[in-house]
């Protein structure tokens, strides 16, 4: 077996886990209603077929007042049972276990109904909580207790009490957001009174047969929070009370430090895991970051803990596990942490889905089906839109040829995966590589075709990507105006101080290559730990230090001509990082920008009705892209089967989520 400590059955006393694989609890959208719990069992069984030990649900709150939004996921009524056991048998068929995170919001629901220890108001929500009388504490320990049995009676094998990432529970345990000087508030004891309460009612109401999964915050990543010897007692208090497992929590929502992004180094915080093992004698969980089997066998072989939770893999791969067990860990569509489909779309009320597996929370609308009647299908373009088409529509039974006038696939990824803290696209690229051999794909690179070319096929699929938009200022072709391909890809070194014309997605990366030289921080857990201001050693309250960002490799400017605050159309989870990721390197972003004209001097432009200079030894120019469709036109004008995908159809920004999606889509049209 290739990783041994992967599939090692764990022993829990009363039940054992068939390997250390957690897939941990993500919300997704389809837990809110409880018509879509027959979509919710399909997208869980396709985990737990997959090879998955242990599942943990999307949160599910214990009473109303613990909603995260109005009508969300709750378990406080019994007629709310009923639909669950749809997703608990669908788990068991396939051999896995299965807990339903219990999650109550606090202060981060997004309703008036809203309760806290105290009457502080979260920075990331608009609604000022109500503080919980002592009687009201009491009736949160209740629904607690009164949800687990809920739960048992579904079929749950167990349940996971979330006590971290900043919602009610993990408020009551810090200083920061738990400011009572009743028995529920005070010197830690008391602070951590309530998490300890809910597990020990808990247990006593379900049982010694039934898994407790406490999700204890390690690093709170706030001022104000727990430090080490907090954790230490709390952990062990949660032993003692009665909990199966303990899970690591990340970081709050409220944290400016990022967890769970592409530029967190793999496995960044597993030491903290690591730290808690000689503590407490329950099996510990790491989190965050892990996304490969050999990531997951190092920290399970060098003892920094008993399990390994991967939430967003299992989404980008439900056969990640069987993959791995099989030795196939070429074959798994990795997560690249984007965020782009699974969280962004949560926060915008949006059923969740992956950029790299359109599938994900569709099982049961994107059914996998082979054609009946092949057909010959010419790909044009072997960039993400064009690889997620000719490989699905392969693996459906189709004879398909790819062609890319490149000498590699991979289109515009192959300049995302360039970009420091963008690695991770190397992975995606990877998998279709894979996939193209697998389903049988015959590849033309370094091919150019016409529609002449493509006179014998039954149909062909236009993906040929974008052309740079130029830009019409004096001075437009001087010598220092260069593109942004050019700069990514090593035709043009810049020099020591650049310009860059565009501040959406392209911009911000164009910056972030810019501004590093050498390796990486993402590579390398310490250095980025220092960058952002992570105590290594976890000792610190809330696990903060001074953050020491490395010097930048150059001084850039970062422009848009649209007012306002450069990147603010960025995705709504990771924007801020790169927004604070550049400001750390001291980029001057700049917004409501007019460009005069570029010159031997550099660049002149004008902002609030001022000129300035600014002397740039290059401008690199990232000002939005038009699509490339002239063998597209020339086909529809021959009346040709023809479709068009990806920035080839639409090229206002780069989407590599759209353009995944639409070649999926249509493949299974085709």
């Amino acid at each position: 077996m290739p990783y041994p400590h992967l599939f090692r059955p764990l022993d829990l006393g009363f039940a054992t886990l068939r390997n250390r694989i957690l897939m941990g609890s993500m919300h997704t959208g389809l837990e809110d209603r409880a018509r879509d719990f027959p979509k919710l069992a399909a997208y869980f069984a396709e985990r737990a077929a997959g090879g998955a030990g242990l599942i943990v649900t999307g949160g599910f709150a214990p009473n109303l007042v613990g909603w995260l939004k109005p009508f969300a996921g709750k378990l406080s009524w019994r007629h709310e049972v009923r639909p669950h056991r749809e997703v608990t048998q669908a788990v068991h068929a396939h051999g896995a276990h299965i807990c339903l995170q219990l999650l109550h919001a606090g202060r981060y629901a997004y309703h008036p109904l809203s309760v806290a220890p105290s009457k502080l108001k979260a920075p990331i929500n608009p609604f000022t909580p109500r503080a919980l009388s002592a009687r009201g504490v009491e009736r949160q320990i209740a629904a607690y207790a009164r949800a687990a049995v809920f739960a048992r009676e579904a079929g749950y094998d167990g349940v996971e009490v979330m006590g971290s990432e900043g919602y009610l529970i993990n408020q009551f345990t810090v200083a920061r957001t738990n400011k009572r000087t009743d028995g529920w508030g005070g010197d830690t004891a008391q602070r951590m009174r309530f998490a300890v309460e809910i597990v020990r009612r808990v247990r006593e109401a379900c049982g010694p047969d039934f898994i407790i999964v406490y999700r204890l915050s390690m690093l709170d990543l706030v001022d104000g929070g727990g430090d080490w010897q907090d954790i230490v007692q709390q952990a062990q208090a949660i032993e003692a009370a009665g909990a199966t497992l303990i899970n690591t929590g990340i970081g709050w929502h409220e944290a400016r430090i990022p967890t769970i992004a592409t530029s967190v180094p793999r496995a960044a915080f597993a030491g903290v895991t690591a730290k808690l093992r000689p503590h407490v004698r329950l099996p510990l969980i790491a989190t965050n970051r892990i996304n490969m089997p050999d990531v997951a066998e190092a920290v399970l072989a060098t003892g920094s803990a008993d399990m390994v939770s991967m939430a967003r893999p299992l989404l980008a791969d439900p056969q990640w596990p069987n993959k791995a067990r099989a030795g196939r860990a070429h074959a798994i569509n990795t997560c690249i942490a984007c965020n782009q489909a699974c969280l962004d779309h949560v926060f915008e009320n949006k059923r969740a889905s992956c950029l790299v597996n359109p599938r994900a929370c569709a099982e049961t609308e994107m059914v996998a089906t082979r054609t009946a009647t092949p057909r010959r299908i010419a790909v044009v373009g072997a960039g993400p839109a064009g690889l997620a088409c000719a490989t699905e529509a392969a693996a459906r039974g189709h004879r398909v040829e790819l062609f890319d006038a490149n000498d590699a696939i991979g289109g515009q990824f192959n300049l995302a995966r360039r970009i420091p803290g963008k690695e991770e696209f190397d992975e995606t690229l990877r998998y279709f590589r894979h996939r193209i051999e697998e389903t049988g794909v015959t590849l033309h690179l370094r091919t150019h075709v016409d529609a002449a070319a493509l006179q014998d096929h039954d149909a062909v699929v236009v993906a040929t990507g974008v052309t740079p938009r130029a830009v019409s200022f004096p001075g437009a072709d001087h010598a220092k105006v260069v593109g942004y391909a050019d700069v990514i890809e090593g035709r043009v070194t810049c020099g020591p101080r650049v310009a860059v014309i565009g501040a959406g997605g392209i911009g911000f990366d164009v910056a972030e290559f810019l501004v590093h030289a050498g390796p990486s921080p993402s590579l390398d857990p310490h250095r980025w730990m220092r960058e952002w201001g992570v105590d290594s050693t976890f000792e610190t309250r809330g696990g903060l230090a001074k953050a020491h960002p490395e010097p930048a490799a150059r001084e850039v400017w970062l422009l848009q001509r649209t007012a306002g605050r450069p990147g603010a159309r960025l995705a709504k989870t990771t924007g801020w990082i790169h927004r604070a990721a550049l400001k750390a390197k001291g980029v001057h972003m700049l917004g409501g920008v007019e460009y005069l004209g570029v010159d031997d001097a550099g660049l002149r432009i004008r902002i609030d009705g001022e000129e300035r200079a600014l002397p740039v030894d290059h401008v690199v120019v990232c000002a939005g892209q038009e699509p490339r469709r002239t063998l597209f036109d020339a086909l529809s004008a021959n009346g040709r089967d023809v479709h068009v995908i990806g920035g080839a159809d639409v090229a206002a920004e780069l989407d590599a989520k759209r353009a995944i999606a639409q070649g999926t889509a249509l493949a299974a049209k085709l």
